[in-house]
């Protein structure tokens, strides 16, 4: 099974949403959270015996012609990638945010009545029956990019909100537990396809 990891983000050109300490400072950046988790996840998939591709840039899908926004960049895209290695699993790791009020974990895929919604399924209960964080269930989200140019079941993970201080602390102190019910959300798809 080959497994293609998209930690959200990159360090360079949009680290995402982020988590202010008390002094108005940035204590903890998305893009951050996401490449530890994500490498994580790597590990423990490719101990499952998953094959795995890591690849962490927020140029995801080819840019509308007409549209320079990433005329800086060069090489492939996240999802150009994902297609042309052959990946059968495509899985999206993030940090949420909003108020600073809300709290919980998301997974969002293309179609809940597909495989990406199985998947999302799969890896949604994982997370809540590990950790001590919201569900706040799987939703369709057919608009972003990771999900609709994607060949294979694709799924967003939003893994806990950066801006609130009780999920910042969970990403922070549970980052290995969250890696582990995602791998094991993906191993338990696996086995539901092949059953």
């Amino acid at each position: 099974m080959k497994v293609f990891l998209n930690p959200g983000h990159d360090t360079k050109y949009d680290s995402g949403a982020v988590h202010y300490d008390a002094d108005g400072n940035v204590d903890l950046r998305e893009c951050d959270v996401a490449l530890k988790i994500g490498t994580a996840v790597k590990k423990y998939l490719e101990a499952a015996g998953c094959e795995c591709y890591l690849m962490q840039s927020d140029n995801l899908a080819p840019t509308p012609a007409g549209r320079s926004d990433y005329d800086d960049r060069q090489g492939m895209t996240v999802t150009e990638t994902a297609n042309e290695w052959g990946a059968d699993i495509f899985v999206s790791i993030h940090c949420n945010a909003a108020s600073g009020t809300a709290r919980g974990t998301e997974v969002e895929c293309y179609s809940r009545m597909s495989n990406g919604g199985n998947l999302a399924q799969c890896i949604q209960s994982q997370i809540i029956d590990s950790l001590d964080t919201v569900d706040r269930g799987v939703k369709e989200m057919p608009e972003l990019l990771v999900l609709r140019y994607t060949d294979m079941p694709a799924v967003l993970v939003e893994t806990a909100f950066i801006d609130n201080d009780d999920d910042m602390a969970l990403l922070v102190n549970n980052e290995d537990d969250i890696a582990r019910a995602i791998a094991r959300g993906v191993t338990d798809y696996v086995q539901s396809i092949f059953n």
